[in-house]
């Protein structure tokens, strides 16, 4: 690392010239998180990291970031043939949702906040739907469970046409306490695949696990599928023992579709970055096997409800 660092969590992700690019929240010794560039020829060894952090608090200027900022989401825009970086700005009245976008991820165009707190877990869809840019984001209502809301924007910069997208379950399901987006949608044949982390709260704490959605191509605020389980939990050490424990908390992935992998890299116990592989194909054929949208009621499972 460039600079003494408490942890390296949550990661952005993307490809760039061929390498796999991070961008890593950094917590200095204050307790102040960065965004900092980490590159890697195969995605896993050897990584470079850049002298100074891309995004680093500004609070004179941007004082919704007084707090720090944290947890990116990367999201190639082709028609704008530019990186967009979504990033939680810790505010002093909570956190909220800001852009900014790249041509290199060595310098940045801040847009500003787009979205009031309490707002986080924000990724944009790479390509516009029906003439307008979509945006999953995670508002925290004063009554009921956190979930995912789908917003719309023409100019990237004005935001609206709110809607919900997709809750957590009542009861003791694993994503029953809330429901967050990891990565930015995927877009597959099958419609937009989406990871996002679910929060089960337990006498001992809450525990952070990851699951799966299939949202439809051309209207994504349809879920198709959504798996029963989670696919991804804390198990091994460093994902249970941390700053935070028992948390595993994916921000960013790379896909090949060539050799049909899937890399995910998350957050573990806010401590360090984590990577798990998978079969492109394994993964949508797994969701092919889920229920359809399902919205859980008193403990039980209601298939053909939305979401």
């Amino acid at each position: 690392m460039p600079f003494p660092a408490n942890s390296v969590f949550n990661p952005g992700a993307t490809t760039v010239d061929a390498e796999t690019l991070l961008l890593v929240r950094v917590e200095d010794l204050s307790g102040i998180s960065h965004l900092l560039v980490a590159r890697s020829s195969d995605g896993v060894s050897n990584w470079r990291f850049e002298p100074r952090p891309l995004i680093s608090p500004d609070p004179q200027i941007h004082p919704e970031e007084t707090w720090g900022c944290e947890d990116a989401r990367l999201t190639w825009l082709d028609a704008r043939s530019l990186w967009a970086i979504t990033y939680t700005a810790y505010s002093r009245r909570g956190p909220l949702v800001a852009l900014a976008l790249t041509e290199d991820f060595r310098s940045i165009t801040r847009i500003g906040p787009v979205l009031p707190p309490e707002n986080k877990d924000s990724a944009l869809f790479p390509r516009q739907i029906g003439g307008r840019w979509a945006m999953i984001n995670r508002p925290t209502p004063g009554q009921g469970g956190a979930g995912l809301w789908l917003s719309w924007s023409l100019d990237l910069k004005y935001w609206g046409d709110h809607a919900l997208l997709l809750e957590p379950r009542d009861g003791p399901w694993w994503d029953s306490g809330k429901v967050g987006l990891g990565p930015p949608p995927l877009e597959t044949a099958e419609g937009w695949l989406i990871m996002y982390h679910g929060v089960h709260v337990t006498p001992g704490g809450p525990i952070y696990r990851a699951g799966l959605a299939l949202l439809d191509l051309d209207d994504p605020t349809l879920v198709k599928r959504r798996s029963s389980e989670r696919v991804l939990a804390p198990t091994a050490t460093f994902e249970r023992v941390g700053d935070v424990g028992q948390v595993v908390f994916p921000c960013g992935w790379t896909a090949d579709a060539d050799n049909d992998r899937l890399n995910v890299y998350y957050g573990a116990a806010d401590t360090s970055v984590g990577l798990v592989t998978a079969s492109i194909r394994d993964v949508l054929a797994y969701l092919e096997s889920c229920p359809g949208p399902a919205q859980v009621t008193a403990g039980v499972s209601t298939e053909g409800v939305a979401s």
